[in-house]
């Protein structure tokens, strides 16, 4: 059944309001690392698991968002859509990802993947290593959460 929600860490119960643009900083503006509270994806969109800390908020006329995401060994989102695209930048371990329809990719630190809107694909570790990206996307833009990715989907 699809799962529409406002945003990748809507579903992980920060409300909409802390991720709306809010007045533009007179400045520059410096999050120290371990400010954001990392918290536990929901079971609802995610196999397995993994964990979320948001990096930055939307700013002024600044749209976008970022948060760290770590899949532990085997973990995954569900397949899902976002409907005006999302960046990917893996940052440790190695990983998978795969659109509908095509083969798996395996993907390692510094890799950059570019989910165009309206795909549909997933993301996650390997069975055997953790992975973390950074995933930034545009507030307002609500991930279409589909199936659990199956056993003949995900490489063992």
């Amino acid at each position: 059944m699809k799962k529409t929600i406002l945003t990748a860490i809507a579903a992980l119960m920060v409300s909409a309001s802390a991720l709306a643009a809010g007045p533009a900083p007179d400045g520059q503006v410096v999050t120290r690392a371990g400010t954001n509270p990392s918290v536990s994806v929901p079971k609802a969109n995610f196999t397995g698991q993994a964990r979320m800390e948001t990096l930055f908020k939307a700013q002024g006329k600044f749209t976008a968002y970022g948060a760290s995401v770590t899949f532990e060994p085997g973990a995954r989102t569900h397949w899902h859509i976002h409907p005006n695209g999302q960046v990917l930048i893996v940052t440790a371990g190695v990983g998978y990802t795969q659109e509908w329809g095509k083969a798996v990719q395996t993907i390692y630190p510094g890799d950059v993947v570019w989910c165009p809107p309206g795909i549909k694909h997933w993301h996650g570790a390997t069975a055997a290593t953790a992975m973390s990206h950074t995933a930034i996307s545009q507030v307002g833009d609500p991930v279409v959460w589909l199936e659990e990715v199956g056993d003949t989907s995900y490489p063992k």
